[in-house]
Order: C-alpha cells, then sequence, then structure tokens
C-alpha cells in the first residue's frame, strides 16, 4: 500500500506543475486547496490556496529563466506534501486520483491515473535479499546494480527543495573564471564549515544547475566511505573510482598511486569535467584528483579550512556559516508550509534560535512537525528548551554538536523505531538495507521496513536513491549513545555476530554461484544448508555485481566482527569473500580481508583455514610488489597445511608458491607445480590438478621444454574441459598456441590460437582474447606469412584495449598506422 501512494504522489505532483502553468488553473487551485484543506493539515482553507498560488509564480519563473532545477524542487516540494496527506489518509487516495483525472482532462495536462505498484503482503524491493530464506528466518532479495553509463553523472540528485545560500551559489560562480574565459587552467573550489551546515547539499545544488558547463559528465567521490582505510589507501581507491567512472576496466587500472594518477591526467585531458569530492579531510586527496581537460573544475567540501590547498594549488575557500533568522525560517516554510510558520511567527522564531540556525537541526525539527499532525512549533520550542546540555550540543565542537536536536527526536519516537535506531547505530558500514536492518533487530523484514519508513520520515535516516539507508555520522554516534545508555553490555556483540552471519550465508551464496568446485576450507551447511540460492533465480543480479556493491560493508563486517573475537565466521566470510577479488582487483581491500582472517583463523586455532588464507594472501602482496611479506606468508602456510595435513590445500599452496618463484626464483618454480599436481590429483582435486598442469606447462615452456609443455598443457586441457570450466580451458589452448610457435610449427600455433580467441570471446574473457588476437598477428607480419587477417585481428583487439582504457591500446595504434607493416 504505501509504495502505491507513494507512486500516486509522484504522478500526481507531476500532473499538478503542469496544471500549474495551464489556463485552467484558478479553477484546478481552488478545488485543490479543498483538498489539502480536507486531508492535510489542520488550518483555513485559504492557506493551502496561498501555498499553490505562490508555487505557481515561482515555477512560472523557473521556466522563463529555464532553471531546470528549481523547477524540479517545486515538483519534489509538492510530492512530498502529497505523499504527506495520503500517509495521514490514505482513504484520500481514491479522491485525488479522480479530482487529478477530471482536472487534467480539462486542461489537457497528460497523465497515468492507473495506480504504479500493488503491494501485498510482506514482500519489499531493496539492493539485497528479502524473498528467499537464509538464515534467522530473515527473507532477502537482490537487485543489480545500475550499469555504468559511457558519460558519468554520479553527482548525488536531491530529494528535498533548496532554499537559501543564493550569495554563495553566485561567489561559487566566480570561484570558476576557466568556465567563462576559457583560459586552460584548472580552477579548485572548496567548502568548508561544521557538520550538518549544509555543504553537500551546496556543492550538488551548484552541481545541478552548472551541468552545461560540463559537457564531459560529473564525478563524484565520497571521502567517508573510503575514511578508516589508512596509508593513502583511501586516494588510491578514489583515484580508481574516478578512472572507472571514465571507462577504464578493473583489469586496467595501475597498482601504485603514481601510475594511477598519471593514468587520470591523461584520460581526463581530453575532457571537459566537474569532479565533486565530498567531505574530504587532507589536500593529498585533492592533489592527486585535479583533472587535466581545460575548463574542468574541482568542487571539494570539507569540515576542515584547507588553507594548504589554498596556498599551494590556488584553491577558492568558502567557509559556510549557519543560517541568520531569515534564512532559518525560510527552510522551515520550505519544509513545513509558509503558512505553519505564519500562524506561529514567536515560536518559529524561537526555533531558528535553539537550533543555531543549523540546517541539519532545522530538518529534523521541521520532520517532527509535520509527521506529527498535534504538535506545534510552540510545543516543539519549549521541549527544545528543557534540553540539558543543549547549548553545548548544539555548539558545534566535534562531533556530538547537534545531539540534542537528534535527541528531542529520538524521544518522539515510538518504542520499536527507538530501538531499530539504537540498534542500527551499531551495524558496521556505512549504508544498510532492509534485510540488513532486520537481521540486525532480529525482525521480520515488513516490520522493519514500516520501522525505517518512521525514521525516515524523523530525518534520522536518509534513503538513497538505490533504495538503501544511510545515517548521518552524527546521528550514528547518538544512536550509539542511546544504545550504550539503554542496551545489554552483550547486546552489540549479538548484533555483529546477527550481521556477520547474514553476510556469510550471502556471500557464501554469490562464491558458490561463481564457481562451486572451487577449494574452501569452510564447512557452512548449518548457515546455507537447505535454502534456495538467491542467485538462481532469472531477475537476480549477477554474484560478482552483488559482492562488488556489497564490497565496503562487508569489509566493514569483517573489521567489527574481528574486534568483537568473532572468530571463525570472520575467516569464513574472508574466504568466501576471495571469489570477488579472483575476478576484479581491489588488491588493498583483499589483502586487509585476508589478513582479517587469517588473524582469526590463528586466534580460532583453524590451522586449515590459516594455511588457505596466507597462501592466498601472497597473491595481492606479490601484485603489489611486497614480495618478502609474501614468501613469509607462504612459509607459513606450509606449516599450516602439514599440521592440518590437508592434502588438497598442501596443493593450493605449492601451486601459489610457484607463482612466487616465477618472479624470485624461476628455475624452481616447475617442481613446485609439478609437487601442486601430483597432491592435486592424490586428493582427487581435477580441476586443481589441471589448473597446476596449466602453469607447470608455461614454466616449461619458459624454461626451453616446449615438447613437454604441449604434453603437459594438453593435460591440462582435459581436464578443465571435463570440470566445465571453458575459460580456463581456452586459455590452456592460447598457451598450446604459443607452444607449437615456439616449436616452429606455425600451422598449429594459428589454429590453436584462433579457437583461443573464439572461445574466450564466447566466455566474455575478452582481456585474453585480446593477447591471443596480438599473438595472431604478430605471427602473420613475420616474413612470408599470410598478412589477411592481422589488420582485423589488432582492430578487435584494439577494440577491447580501448573499451576497458588499457594502456596498452597505444602500441596497437602506431601498428595499425603503419600500411606496409600490415599489407
Amino acid at each position: 500500500m504505501e509504495a502505491e501512494l507513494a507512486a500516486l504522489a509522484s504522478s500526481g505532483a507531476t500532473a499538478l506543475v503542469g496544471l500549474m502553468v495551464s489556463e485552467s488553473w484558478d479553477r484546478a487551485k481552488l478545488r485543490l486547496a479543498r483538498f489539502f484543506a480536507q486531508h492535510g493539515r489542520p488550518g483555513p482553507e485559504g492557506a493551502t490556496d496561498e501555498d499553490l498560488q505562490s508555487a505557481r509564480d515561482e515555477l512560472r519563473s523557473a521556466r522563463q529563466a529555464d532553471d531546470t532545477g528549481a523547477a524540479a524542487d517545486i515538483e519534489a516540494e509538492w510530492r512530498q506534501r502529497l505523499r504527506r496527506a495520503l500517509r495521514e489518509d490514505p482513504a484520500a487516495a481514491r479522491e485525488l486520483r479522480s479530482l487529478l483525472t477530471e482536472l487534467a482532462h480539462e486542461a489537457g495536462v497528460e497523465w497515468d491515473a492507473s495506480p504504479h505498484a500493488e503491494i501485498s503482503g510482506g514482500v519489499q524491493n531493496g539492493p539485497v535479499f528479502q524473498n528467499t530464506q537464509i538464515h534467522g528466518g530473515i527473507v532477502f532479495q537482490a537487485q543489480p546494480p545500475a550499469p555504468l553509463d559511457a558519460k558519468p553523472d554520479q553527482v548525488p540528485a536531491r530529494t528535498s527543495r533548496f532554499v537559501n545560500r543564493t550569495e554563495e551559489l553566485l561567489a561559487l560562480d566566480g570561484f570558476f573564471t576557466a568556465l567563462a574565459d576559457g583560459s586552460p587552467h584548472i580552477d579548485i573550489g572548496a567548502l568548508d564549515g561544521l557538520p550538518g551546515v549544509g555543504k553537500t547539499a551546496m556543492a550538488c545544488r551548484w552541481a545541478e544547475k552548472s551541468r552545461n558547463l560540463f559537457p564531459d559528465g560529473q564525478i563524484y567521490v565520497d571521502f567517508a566511505e573510503l575514511r578508516g582505510t589508512g596509508g593513502g589507501a583511501d586516494v588510491f581507491e578514489a583515484v580508481g573510482m574516478c578512472l572507472r567512472a571514465l571507462g577504464v576496466a578493473d583489469a586496467y587500472l595501475p597498482q601504485s598511486l603514481t601510475e594511477r594518477t598519471q593514468l587520470f591526467r591523461s584520460h581526463s585531458a581530453g575532457r571537459r569535467i566537474l569532479l565533486v569530492l565530498d567531505d574530504v579531510d587532507q589536500p593529498a586527496q585533492v592533489r592527486a584528483l585535479v583533472p587535466k581537460g581545460p575548463g574542468s573544475a574541482v568542487l571539494v567540501t570539507s569540515s576542515s579550512r584547507l588553507g594548504e590547498l589554498a596556498a599551494v594549488e590556488g584553491a577558492r575557500l568558502m567557509s559556510l556559516e549557519p543560517l541568520d533568522a531569515a534564512g532559518g525560517l525560510k527552510l522551515l516554510a520550505a519544509r513545513c508550509g509558509q503558512q505553519a510558520v505564519d500562524d506561529e511567527p514567536a515560536a518559529a522564531e524561537q526555533l531558528v534560535g535553539l537550533c543555531a540556525g543549523l540546517p541539519v537541526a532545522l530538518q529534523v525539527a521541521a520532520a517532527r512537525l509535520m509527521s506529527t499532525r498535534r504538535l506545534t512549533m510552540a510545543a516543539l520550542a519549549a521541549e527544545l528548551a528543557d534540553e540539558t546540555g543543549r547549548l553545548a550540543a548544539l555548539s558545534l565542537r566535534g562531533e556530538h554538536s547537534v545531539s540534542a536536536v537528534f535527541g528531542t527526536s529520538y524521544a518522539q519516537l515510538p518504542p520499536d523505531a527507538a530501538r531499530l535506531y539504537r540498534l542500527l547505530g551499531w551495524v558496521p558500514g556505512r549504508t544498510f538495507d532492509t534485510g540488513t536492518a532486520a537481521v540486525a533487530a532480529g525482525l521480520p523484514p515488513a516490520t522493519a521496513q514500516d520501522l525505517l519508513d518512521v525514521l525516515d520520515d524523523a530525518s534520522l535516516l536518509e534513503a538513497t536513491p538505490d533504495g538503501r539507508y544511510r545515517m548521518h555520522g552524527l546521528v550514528r554516534l547518538h544512536a550509539r549513545e542511546c544504545a550504550a545508555d539503554e542496551e545489554s553490555p552483550a547486546a552489540r556483540r549479538q548484533l555483529i555476530g546477527r550481521v556477520t552471519t547474514h553476510y556469510l550465508a550471502l556471500t557464501a551464496f554469490a562464491d558458490r554461484a561463481v564457481r562451486a568446485d572451487r577449494l574452501r576450507i569452510a564447512e557452512l551447511s548449518e548457515v546455507i544448508g537447505g535454502a534456495p540460492d538467491p542467485f538462481a533465480s532469472p531477475s537476480a543480479p549477477r554474484p560478482l555485481a552483488w559482492l562488488e556493491a556489497e564490497r565496503p560493508n562487508i569489509l566493514a563486517v569483517l573489521r567489527e566482527a574481528a574486534q568483537q573475537g568473532l572468530h571463525t565466521p570472520v575467516w569464513q566470510l574472508s574466504e568466501a569473500f576471495t571469489v570477488l577479488f579472483l575476478h576484479r582487483r581491489h588488491l588493498r581491500d583483499w589483502m586487509e580481508s585476508l589478513e582479517l582472517g587469517a588473524a582469526s583463523a590463528a586466534a580460532a586455532m583453524a590451522p586449515a583455514a590459516e594455511g588457505r588464507l596466507r597462501s592466498l594472501l601472497s597473491r595481492p602482496l606479490m601484485d603489489l610488489g611486497e614480495y618478502d611479506r609474501a614468501r613469509t606468508e607462504l612459509d607459513s602456510a606450509v606449516a599450516c597445511a602439514e599440521i592440518a595435513d590437508h592434502t588438497a590445500l598442501r596443493a593450493s599452496v605449492q601451486e601459489l608458491l610457484g607463482r612466487y618463484l616465477d618472479h624470485a626464483d624461476p628455475s624452481r618454480a616447475a617442481a613446485a607445480y609439478q609437487r601442486s599436481l601430483e597432491l592435486n590429483e592424490s586428493a582427487g582435486e581435477r580441476r586443481g590438478a589441471a589448473i597446476a598442469a596449466y602453469f607447470l606447462g608455461r614454466a616449461q615452456d619458459r624454461d626451453g621444454d616446449s615438447a613437454a609443455a604441449l604434453t603437459t598443457l594438453r593435460h591440462a586441457h582435459a581436464g578443465l574441459t571435463a570440470c566445465s570450466d571453458l575459460r580456463m580451458a581456452a586459455r590452456v589452448t592460447a598457451a598450446t598456441g604459443e607452444v607449437h610457435d615456439h616449436l616452429g610449427d606455425t600451422e598449429e600455433a594459428v589454429r590453436a590460437l584462433r579457437e583461443a580467441a573464439v572461445a574466450l570471446r564466447a566466455q566474455e574473457a575478452t582481456h585474453y582474447e585480446a593477447q591471443a588476437l596480438v599473438l595472431l598477428a604478430g605471427i602473420a607480419q613475420r616474413p612470408g606469412n599470410d598478412r589477411s587477417t592481422a589488420r582485423a585481428d589488432l582492430t578487435r583487439a584494439l577494440e577491447i584495449y580501448e573499451a576497458g582504457g588499457s594502456p596498452l591500446a597505444d602500441a596497437l595504434r602506431e601498428r595499425l598506422r603503419d600500411p606496409e607493416d600490415l599489407s
């Protein structure tokens, strides 16, 4: 029912703004005013009449000025008013639909009068699973993430009307002089101020109204999401996010910050883009993300004044101050309606004073007024005046600056909503969904959704466009304070245990959906046994896409669970989580996950798990160039595998040792791969044996024994085909082609490489397809060989590399420019 009412409010607001600019407006206004007088907040009939006329005048002015943002603000405001009216009186939906249908018909305004959602029962849609029994009676459902647009458009949309800050917005226009004079330099503007003062809202508003100045798109990075990684990893990942937004695939992201920064400059050089960097806390986070394209700009928000950024980079700084009395009243009027402010002018002024003009505090106060029909401004002002420590709380010293405002709102929550609010403060991660909230509180999903709506209406939660929720940092701290005061000492550890098991179940299903026969130490039948696979339905998201979307939250869960001493679920989750990093190389996140898992496995005295995780840890360490640490972890893994007497694990460790030796001592690598092959065969691990044979064959070929390599690779191909691992089998075919080429059998080399390229394309393994095509072109370009396919092969390889942003694309372009070399 709630979804149907929300859909009606949305389509009704669209019809309403259409009526405002129609010739039938005067008659429509009178009938709409009566509707709001009967079903909206109490007040004289003329109150909404005046609001409607004011909105119509503002809308016409916005359209004449071609200000689409202001027009959208007006529609959003009336969408909220309609939703409130329908929530307070759901029976009014039929009357509203009939009224708008009649008025729209008379005015010639198009609108869809049919319901947009029918909800019966307790199924709720979100980005996680709420429709499949997983664990503990909780139901889950997943949605795939939105596909990446070719032109980035990442700045968050505003869901409420933006008021005030007119002078500040004009000042921002003056910051970015390169946009007006066509000079090649890059302008940087930085907004600083107290938490909750509205820096992000202002940055998003300026980005929205300046959209036409940046034809190549807008990129958004929230450093609050990246904070806590330390060691510059936040900057490293932020540059990666920007490169992905510009079309660079994960496979081609450099593994050093310097190289990533250089690649970002190259990819931004021909573009005119805006970067909005939110919640920055140090200048270094900005320097690495300054684009190179003339006319581009960087807009930064920070709780600190970035004086060094101004001195070194020439950034223009602006400090946002709390609203003055007039601005605070305007914000109250935008949220509650001008008539509500006019009815209680003294109380409204007192509220603005008690909230010290801080927008976040005023928004919480307005949410209280709008969600509770009988609450007046005078009554709310009296509550704030009696709050112990209110002045200190509203002094905005540190992160507790508005806790009294949040406490006032919290005190008005129903007991069950207040309990959920407290517990959500303990949930790891910056965002969460209905399923996670339900697990955290031990509630059915439908009940949790109802309570989340209560918290959302009270402005204690922020709903994100993808159906998730997040708590402002100050709100989260307040919720934690309440939980510490009102919950039992053991409650936090119990909650973290439930949430960890929740993510363990989902991650385990995703892991098995990607590859069912991968080596695993954890036996998770108690967690997922008997439950249907939530990734099996046609509408389910791709497992890797889900894991990618949940990556920050899973890492946060691992950190918190480790601190709580939940060692067994930590190492189990770390092992299952590895499947993401085998396909998408977020090296630092992978390393942290494995470090937490290995330490927990050691604490749980699980040597097999510790050996597995330490051996896997060698892979990101080697990719990051930390070979000494990789060898240390592999030595520990060898010892753990021997203690556990786990043959398949010993085989896996030997394979990973071989990969290390490929770099450190190539002459010994083949022996490690041979040992891995033998141990896998002894353990009955056919796929593991085939993969070991693949690496062994490549090592033999590198060592000059191509004939032996050919035999080994044929064995690997047969094993992988039998295991239905078509992607790895195609890679073996490509390796076989290279061996034939080294043996001088050009015809067979070409046949095998062509077969591999076709198979890899079918498996969407385009990176390896391109490698095979480049090898084919290289053979074709030798004297006396058939060159008829060389240009087509290189052109296809170039398409692949360009689509992924590979640095190898430049070399292919040069080869394609030489007509003699390809003729």
